[in-house]
């Protein structure tokens, strides 16, 4: 079945997103389906078992995370929040999108730090010169966290029914000057792409609840 059906802990991943969501404030929801959508849909129906408004978009093809909202119907009054299914986090929606309207960004990204450590000693050369060791090193580097806060102008920059990513919709905001940001989070996340990371994601949902 899709991702988001996925059970975590014995609740879907996107019932989880939809949950944390209302939390902060939100009761609109739009859902893009595509691949055994109707399951999704027969699951969540108008959303009133959550107390929030879900709707619809359907996929022909897939279109990207981007390329689905030029399947909206109406164009957002205000700054909205966009989340891939499968991943689970403690983020605060109502935050990001206060700190996107506080920089009056157009494209919020929210990243997170991640870390890998080298499992060898480095040797750093000259040539064949030896000029320095460094034992196991850390690298650091920010990740797409696959959440995002975007201003309704952000969709003049899509095609409809053209296939379209995330960061292809940045380029095409930076491109045409328009500003975009990051949004720095450090609360716990986990995107839940292969069966290991679904193993963690299960401990981690036992550990917290």
């Amino acid at each position: 079945c899709p991702k988001p059906l996925v059970p975590v802990a014995g609740k879907p991943i996107l019932e989880h997103i939809i949950e944390r969501a209302r939390l902060d404030g939100f009761h609109s929801f739009v859902i893009s389906l595509h691949y055994l959508g109707h399951m999704i849909e027969e699951h969540f129906g108008d959303g009133s078992q959550w107390d929030v408004d879900i709707h619809y978009v359907r996929e022909e093809e897939m279109l990207g995370t981007a390329g689905a909202l030029s399947l909206l119907e109406a164009i957002p009054d205000g700054p909205f929040i966009v989340s891939n299914g499968d991943v689970l986090t403690d983020i605060r929606y109502g935050e990001l999108l206060d700190f996107h309207l506080g920089h009056k960004a157009t494209g919020t990204m929210a990243v997170r730090q991640h870390e890998w450590q080298q499992p060898f000693g480095v040797v750093e050369t000259d040539g064949i010169k030896i000029i320095g060791f460094e034992e196991k090193p850390v690298h650091r580097s920010h990740v797409n966290a696959g959440i995002y806060a975007l201003s309704p102008e952000a969709l003049k920059c899509l095609h409809s029914m053209e296939h379209c990513d995330m960061p292809t919709l940045f380029k095409r905001l930076r491109a045409n000057d328009l500003t975009t940001i990051v949004y720095p989070m450090h609360e716990p996340w986990i995107d839940v792409g292969n069966p290991t990371d679904l193993k963690n994601a299960e401990a981690s949902t036992k550990r917290s609840s």
